[in-house]
Order: C-alpha cells, then sequence, then structure tokens
C-alpha cells in the first residue's frame, strides 16, 4: 500500500491520506500545519473555531505517531501557542525528547512581549531505541573579523576544529526573507532547516513523510540528502510547484559518501560520527587554537552541489548590483547642479 505513495507528492486531504498509511512503516514524519491565523491560502481556510482546529489537530497528530515506526521521530512546528496543546495531547502515547526552540522573530503582535521564536516539538514513538543523532554546525565568528563570538578562555585547544554540537536552541537558521526565495506560499520555511530534522533522525533511503507538504520544502530536503519522501498537500496549485522542484532536484547534498547539509556554498550541519569520514575534505586550522580567528573550510568548492553554488552567484550579482546603485546615489547627492 505504502509503495504508491513513495516519493511522490499525492493532491488530497492529509486525513483520508494518511489513513492509507500503514503502521509503523515511515522513519520520520513532520507537520507544519497551518496556524490557524486567518493566512491566504490558495484553496483552503486558516480559520477554524478553536475547538474545530485543536479536535482537527488531533486527529492527524494521531495518525501521524500511528505510522511512525517504533525507531522513528515525530516533528511538529508550530507557535507555541498551539504546541502546547499539541505536547498535552502527545504525552498520551508519544514520547517527549525536547521542545526545539527557533529564533525565528516575527512581526510586532499586540502591547505584551513581542513573538522572536517558533517552536518544533521533538517526540519519539518508543521512550527508547529510536534512531537519533548528534549534529554539529559551524562556530558563531563576527562577521568583519572572523573571530570566534564566544570567549572559550584558555580552551580554544579543546575546541571541536568544526563547530559545536547543535542545542535545542537554534538562531544559525534564519527565515526566508527574500522574494526570490519564495514560493508564493504564505509559510515557506527555509529548506537547511529541513536538512537538519533528517539529519538528525535518518539514515539514506529512510522515509520522510509531510501531511502539510506545501510546496515541497520537505521533500526537496529528503531527496537532496538521499532519503525516500512521502508528502500530502490538498492545493493543486503547491503539488505543481512541488513537482517540477522535485523534478529539478538530485541527492547531491554531500561530501564523497556522506550526507550534509549546504546553504550558500557552507556545510551548515553535519553529524557528529561522520567528522572523522569528512575531516580530509577540510583544510583544519593548526595550531588548534587557531580556531579563535581561522574556521575549517572545504579544500575544493567543486564539492558544493551546483544548485548551491548557482544561489550565491545569484546573490553575490545582486549584492554588487545593490553596491552600484548605492554608489551612483551618493554620487548624484554630491552633485552642485547650480554649476551645470
Amino acid at each position: 500500500m505504502i509503495d504508491k505513495y513513495i516519493n511522490k507528492i499525492t493532491q488530497g486531504d492529509c486525513l483520508a491520506q494518511l489513513k492509507n498509511i500503514p503502521d509503523n512503516s515511515v522513519d520520520m514524519t513532520f507537520a507544519d500545519p497551518p496556524f490557524n491565523l486567518k493566512k491566504k491560502y490558495t484553496s483552503y481556510t486558516d480559520n477554524l473555531e478553536f475547538q474545530e482546529y485543536l479536535k482537527w489537530c488531533e486527529q492527524w497528530i494521531y495518525e501521524m505517531v500511528r505510522i511512525t515506526k517504533p525507531t522513528g521521530s515525530i516533528f511538529l512546528h508550530n507557535i507555541p501557542k498551539w504546541l502546547s496543546f499539541y505536547a498535552t495531547y502527545l504525552n498520551q502515547f508519544a514520547h517527549f525528547k525536547h521542545w526545539i526552540s527557533w529564533d525565528a522573530p516575527t512581526a510586532p503582535m499586540g502591547k505584551s512581549l513581542q513573538p522572536a521564536h517558533y517552536g518544533i516539538l521533538f517526540y519519539t514513538k518508543e521512550p527508547k531505541g529510536a534512531k537519533i543523532n548528534e549534529l554539529r554546525y559551524p562556530h558563531k565568528r563576527d562577521r568583519k573579523q572572523g573571530y570566534l563570538l564566544k570567549d572559550y578562555g584558555g580552551k580554544k585547544d579543546l575546541l571541536h576544529p568544526f563547530g559545536p554540537l547543535v542545542s535545542d536552541v537554534w538562531t544559525d537558521i534564519h527565515r526566508i526573507k527574500h522574494n526570490r526565495k519564495r514560493d508564493p506560499h504564505p509559510c515557506q520555511l527555509p529548506i537547511h532547516l529541513l536538512d537538519r530534522l533528517i539529519l538528525l533522525t535518518t539514515d539514506e533511503n529512510d522515509i520522510v513523510l509531510d501531511p502539510f507538504s506545501g510546496t515541497g520544502t520537505t521533500a526537496i530536503a529528503a531527496k537532496r540528502l538521499g532519503r525516500k519522501y512521502i508528502g500530502f498537500e490538498l492545493d493543486t496549485e503547491y503539488v505543481e510547484i512541488a513537482q517540477k522542484k522535485l523534478y529539478q532536484t538530485t541527492p547531491n547534498s554531500k561530501i564523497g559518501d556522506i550526507w550534509v547539509s549546504f546553504y550558500l556554498s557552507q556545510v551548515v550541519t553535519i553529524r557528529h560520527k561522520d567528522w572523522e569520514h569528512l575531516k580530509p575534505y577540510f583544510t583544519v586550522p593548526t595550531p588548534a587554537k587557531a580556531i579563535d580567528f581561522k574556521k575549517a573550510v572545504l579544500k575544493d568548492k567543486r564539492w558544493i552541489p551546483k544548485t548551491d553554488l548557482q544561489e550565491v552567484a545569484k546573490k553575490e550579482l545582486e549584492d554588487l548590483n545593490q553596491q552600484t546603485i548605492n554608489n551612483g546615489n551618493r554620487v548624484f547627492k554630491q552633485l552642485n547642479f547650480k554649476d551645470l
């Protein structure tokens, strides 16, 4: 039954489609549902009555847990308001691991504390035996000088050359800000956010399922990391966009035989256990304390996926064009038109 859904985005209501997936058959489930905030989707309403919304959420959450393997993981992305209800429900039949706080400030709302993060609930099907990897990300540095932002004192010799272990607070992944990177969808997530979750809990050829596929971010992340994917999406326009993007996606987000997450020509997430295999591909600072002002860098840019290099080239061209415009504006302001 599940084979007809693998590596496809299926158009249809997620509740109906989820019921066709067998018990204990998916390695990772991820959901980014409508937030019930009156967002303008193409073909469905994001404005349900309070209890109606929660009842609907409980139905698809139950199905997500049901289809997840005993070694698998469940991720739910939403605002804290709804996640608190999700957790109360999930605690009855799944096992809490983490509340991941994704530092992604939103527009000012109300007159109290300003929202500055989204949450990602991380649960497992069983209390023990789940597939979970330690992850690492690059050290945070001063953008101009390249020095470590955190003062490690005399302990720099002990630092990992690539970067620290990923915690449950993510401040290094930003929301999609530029329209050129956005699809016509009100709530598109950055692909390297999904990369990180997939690297955290799956291996090559594992199955990743997203019941609210949107324009295919989860499926694209899974495909480029060598995983299988299943996506459900109600809106036909979003399905078409996802299918076109998936057609252009290849499983090439790796160095040698090791799967990693790339963003703007940089490796931004690796599994800790893979470092010894990845280390020969990097120029590592020596002596060890030089990590204070030098970072580990890839020895050859040819290992960077072409699609990522294209994004870098676009960004560099945009920056150059903007610089040219700024220079022209400065010259224009300095002109003395009385002398003309």
